[in-house]
C-alpha cells in the first residue's frame, strides 16, 4: 500500500485523490506513522437510468390481487 504524508496530502490533495479513485489505496502517515487510510469508495449500486429501464419493463400489478395472494398465504390470524 502507498503512503503519503499530511503535508503532500495537502498539497497534492486532486493528485492523491485520483490515485484512490483509480483503485490505489494509500495510507497516510504523520511523523513516519500511519494515522488513516484512504481506500476508494464502494459503488453505490446501479446507476439510475439503468432502474428507470428495469422499472419500465415490470409488469403491471394488480393491488387487490396482491393482496389476496398474500393472504391466502399467510396466517391473518397474528
Amino acid at each position: 500500500m502507498a503512503e503519503v504524508t499530511i503535508r503532500d496530502l495537502r498539497n497534492h490533495g486532486g493528485e492523491v485523490i485520483d490515485r484512490v479513485q483509480a483503485g490505489e489505496p494509500i495510507t497516510i502517515t504523520r511523523d513516519g506513522r500511519p494515522v488513516a487510510q484512504l481506500i476508494p469508495a464502494t459503488p453505490l449500486g446501479v446507476p439510475i437510468d439503468q432502474l428507470l429501464a428495469r422499472w419500465r419493463r415490470l409488469p403491471p400489478v394488480d393491488p387487490v390481487s396482491l393482496r389476496e395472494d398474500i393472504d391466502a398465504i399467510l396466517d391473518t390470524r397474528l
